[in-house]
């Protein structure tokens, strides 16, 4: 069987990042451990109306959910992520509030998420952080710095213009393909760029 993704959803603006990528992993097959934080439940509820995991997965869709999405409590840390026993193919925060990406870079696993970020970076597995913040403090800048160091992705969701996006879903999607990218995911989620202009 397929080790899952790590998935977590905090409080950093950017909801519409993380239920596409959700669907979009559901709908490459992808087995997806999701575990999202009180903040990351309230910034879903105000962003896009998502008021529960419920209605998350009816956002999903129900059957592509119950096929690959295992939720889990971020109160949990007792549950699979938290172990580097419990294989996995990697982990995504999508989006990464700046409290979390502080915490993960000090190892300070508080939480389910923290810790399987943790994992994640002594097991040497793909992390992949999706930050929405602006401007940059120094002190967020280090932290990018150290968890680059460490061997994690700093992937922040800044959308390109280039392709000439005509919808907010064009704009997310470029976000998500580029996550899915690092995830090694296939996906068809917009043209590659071949040195040619968009129309």
């Amino acid at each position: 069987m397929t080790p899952p993704i790590i998935f977590g959803i905090t409080g950093a603006s950017g909801a519409p990042y993380a239920v596409r990528l959700l669907q979009q992993l559901a709908r490459a097959k992808r087995p997806v451990s999701l575990i999202v934080s009180s903040h990351g439940l309230r910034l879903l509820d105000t962003e896009m109306g998502i008021g529960s995991v419920e209605a998350l997965r009816t956002a999903v869709g129900r059957k592509s959910w119950d096929t690959y999405v295992t939720p889990y409590a971020n109160e949990d840390r007792g549950a699979p992520p938290a172990s580097g026993s419990a294989l996995s193919a990697g982990m995504v925060v999508c989006p990464c509030s700046m409290g979390t990406l502080s915490a993960i870079s000090v190892g300070a696993s508080r939480s389910l998420i923290e810790r399987a970020a943790d994992v994640a970076l002594k097991e040497r597995r793909k992390l992949v952080l999706v930050p929405r913040e602006t401007p940059l403090s120094a002190i967020h800048l280090q932290n990018m710095l150290r968890l680059s160091r460490a061997g994690a992705i700093v992937l922040p969701a800044a959308p390109a213009f280039y392709h000439k996006p005509a919808t907010i879903d064009d704009m997310v999607d470029f976000i998500v393909a580029r996550v899915m990218d690092q995830l090694g995911v296939e996906h068809t989620l917009g043209k590659r760029w071949d040195g040619t202009k968009a129309k």
